[in-house]
């Protein structure tokens, strides 16, 4: 087993890296199984921080934040499409009541 496959701080990396692809190609099954990588190298880290590499880990920190602002684009530009497309996702509201339910909007596209 090699040194990259057993540092945490370079699977954190790495997952980071393949994070970021994905995001970029628009591949869901890649950003799914960078994200699981990416949360097994947080377990690990957790569980033995590498405080001695504190400014590695600021570094990787920043590269998840950035990684966060992508997917937040991501996102927002997927509502607006489905905005535009005449769907909205559900979102979950409460009535005077109290009680939850399920508020939907939709934008007809054409008339017949």
């Amino acid at each position: 087993m090699t040194a990259a496959m057993t540092d945490p701080l370079q699977q954190l990396s790495d997952a980071l890296d393949g994070e970021r692809q994905a995001l970029i190609d628009h591949d869901i099954p890649a950003l799914i199984a960078a994200t699981g990588r990416k949360l097994e190298a947080l377990r690990v880290l957790e569980a033995q921080p590498p405080l001695e590499q504190a400014e590695r880990l600021r570094e990787l920190a920043e590269r998840n934040r950035a990684n966060g602002a992508l997917l937040s684009r991501r996102r927002r530009e997927v509502s607006w499409t489905l905005r535009q497309l005449g769907r909205s996702e559900n979102a979950s509201a409460y009535d005077a009541k109290g009680q939850s339910q399920q508020l939907h909007t939709r934008r007809s596209l054409a008339v017949a």
